[in-house]
């Protein structure tokens, strides 16, 4: 009775959007009374936040901003910018972003957003699931506000390798009212279509973890051998999720009864929002791992693999570990709350086989040729697999036939793994062309809002609006192009 009366009083997901909304449009009426306003002078570094979910150990949330940091300093010099990053935990981004400063930000965020956007010159927007409901509209409320804050004083107002999906009528109102007049880069055509629907400017682009370059491949070896691999064995990594504990949504009630008693621990995400769960998720939730468990079993008795469990992100802990226990508790458990990303990446690059829930598994591996079956809750990784050639390698979390579907996706990822290698290796010179044409995009943007910006004399070509490559990326671009 009482849930029911306080939904009936207030929604926080809609409260929040009013609340981020009242602040935008204070922070535009300041600027145009012309109140203290931090205005790029030229001569004077441009001062660019990034609003990111970094902090949190997503290994691709991390890397994504790592590989824009690095070239954004490219495109813009180095002595020309001065980059500033929000981050909810600064331990948890120690050694990250280097030369970058850090802001804590905290998890009631409005004021925070407020206070410190108006600080700069402009913000890029970094999260790739930028605008969707699926997760948590709280964080595209984040990033859309980022955005607002921004483009209401007139600065640069740039989302950058952005992806959009569905989102609540609350959600779809909120980014059609405030990011009108920003520029959103998108990594594939149909999320351009749904930002295009609301009214947003969109360019056409890619993920920009395509550059990024892992430690060693010894470190990842060693921390594979130290956990039972012999460096012979066919080595299958899997990546698994909770697909099923999203949205995360706002709940006074669950928030209370934490905060008095303690209840609802295991369900909470942060601040005030808790978890989607009930049986019926805990039962899908033991399907999905029970499938992937038979499948990667029948691969093992059939080519005598190696198998690991990653997980990308901290969250992803007890997926791991009850996967692994399906698998008879023989398979290692790596997760980036123990292990940063250069060293996951590294690991990951090991792999025969890569069977993945998780994004950025796929993109980081590609580079190295590494074959990947998908098992998406969303369009990313179907947009992704689509895009590379690999669609019959696809299946949802939520397959009523998972287990045989996959059992026969994994045997045609192994026996055709050399092939699968080479259109992966094919495939990722021309995302470092699009991640280039993003540069370009992101300058012309740039200098149509700050024409005074000293643009570099150079020719628009790739090898000037890409961050430096690794050995590897040189040997592809050599090799495909």
């Amino acid at each position: 009775m009482i849930r029911n009366l306080l939904k009936r009083v207030t929604d926080p997901d809609r409260a929040l959007q009013a609340a981020v909304s009242g602040l935008i449009e204070a922070t535009g009426m300041r600027y145009a009374l012309d109140l203290k306003q931090t205005r790029y002078t030229p001569g004077d570094p441009l001062k660019l936040l990034l609003a990111g979910y970094v902090g949190q150990r997503n290994t691709g949330a991390d890397l994504r901003v790592e590989e824009m940091i690095r070239q954004l300093r490219t495109v813009l010099g180095d002595d020309n910018v001065e980059l500033t990053c929000m981050t909810f935990d600064p331990k948890r981004t120690a050694g990250y972003f280097r030369a970058v400063r850090q802001v804590e930000m905290p998890q009631i965020f409005p004021p925070f957003l407020a206070q410190e956007c108006p600080k700069h010159h402009g913000v890029v927007a970094c999260e790739g699931s930028m605008f969707k409901s699926k997760f948590a509209n709280a964080l595209s409320v984040l990033m859309a506000g980022s955005l607002g804050m921004a483009a209401v004083e007139n600065k640069l107002s740039v989302g950058y390798g952005a992806e959009a999906g569905t989102m609540d009528d609350g959600l779809s109102h909120f980014v059609r009212k405030h990011c009108a007049q920003s520029l959103v880069i998108c990594r594939n055509d149909p999320s351009r279509k749904v930002l295009e629907g609301l009214g947003v400017r969109t360019k056409g682009g890619t993920d920009t973890a395509w550059t990024f370059d892992p430690a060693p491949p010894a470190v990842g070896e060693a921390q594979l051998r130290a956990a039972g691999w012999d460096g012979v064995r066919p080595l299958v990594i899997v990546c698994p999720i909770n697909p099923f504990c999203w949205p995360a949504a706002p709940d006074l009630v669950r928030a209370t009864a934490l905060g008095l008693f303690g209840e609802f621990r295991n369900e909470h995400y942060r601040s005030i929002y808790f978890h989607s769960w009930s049986e019926e998720s805990e039962r899908r939730f033991e399907t999905y791992l029970e499938s992937l468990a038979r499948g990667v079993r029948e691969l093992v008795r059939e080519t005598d693999a190696f198998v690991v469990c990653v997980g990308m992100e901290a969250l992803d802990r007890e997926a791991c570990e009850r996967l692994s226990q399906l698998l008879h508790g023989r398979a290692p458990v790596f997760v980036s709350d123990e292990h940063d990303m250069y060293q996951l990446v590294s690991i990951l690059r090991h792999a025969t086989l890569l069977l993945s829930s998780r994004f950025h598994a796929i993109v980081s591996t590609l580079p190295a040729g590494v074959p990947a079956v998908g098992v998406t809750m969303d369009e990313r990784i179907a947009n992704l697999l689509t895009d590379v050639g690999h669609k019959e390698l696809l299946l949802r979390v939520d397959d009523h036939d998972l287990t045989p579907r996959l059992i026969d996706a994994l045997r045609d990822g192994y026996r055709r793994r050399e092939q699968l290698r080479e259109s992966s290796l094919r495939f990722v010179p021309s995302q470092l062309a699009l991640l280039a044409q993003m540069g370009m995009d992101f300058e012309d943007e740039l200098m149509r809002v700050y024409p005074e910006f000293p643009k570099r004399e150079v020719a628009r070509s790739m090898e000037n609006y890409l961050p430096p490559l690794s050995a590897n990326l040189t040997r592809l671009l050599e090799a495909y192009t």
